[in-house]
């Protein structure tokens, strides 16, 4: 068995996550300058394409939320727009099948919690050690007593 990682630990697509905050700021950017440098465009229809761009940003930037934080009593799993808490006992099993798009967790309810915050997506092998060692965590931490 591989040593365990040192809690807390967070684990997400890094790489993923910043290709998509240097878009955001990029998107922003050129949207933003191409408002001010259009001349023939109304204060409202300069804010208009600001706006756009903040928005487009904002996507971007909740896109790249997802994490996954393991400490000494559980997981928070972090999803694009969700956050749930679970206790080392509920989670199962940690599954990152070939050709799944991230890690699903096997919960002790008999759901299955998509995890976000490990997915192969452009750094296959660095979501396949963080895949193994949080199953190697769940598995060094789960009692099976629920609290």
């Amino acid at each position: 068995m591989s040593e365990l990682p040192a809690l807390p630990v967070t684990f997400r697509p890094g790489r993923t996550r910043a290709v998509l905050l240097t878009a955001g700021v990029a998107i922003l950017v050129v949207i933003t300058t191409v408002a001010m440098l259009l001349e023939q465009l109304s204060p409202g229809e300069r804010l208009s394409f600001v706006f756009t761009g903040a928005l487009l940003f904002g996507v971007l930037l909740m896109l790249s939320r997802p994490k996954v934080v393991a400490d000494e009593t559980g997981v928070t799993v972090v999803n694009i727009a969700s956050k749930r808490r679970l206790a080392w006992a509920e989670i199962i099993q940690v599954n990152l099948r070939p050709g799944d798009p991230w890690v699903f967790l096997n919960l002790s309810d008999g759901t299955s919690l998509p995890a976000l915050g490990i997915q192969p997506g452009i750094a296959k092998q660095h979501a396949i050690a963080d895949a193994r060692a949080l199953r190697a965590l769940v598995e060094d931490r789960s009692t099976g007593d629920l609290p």
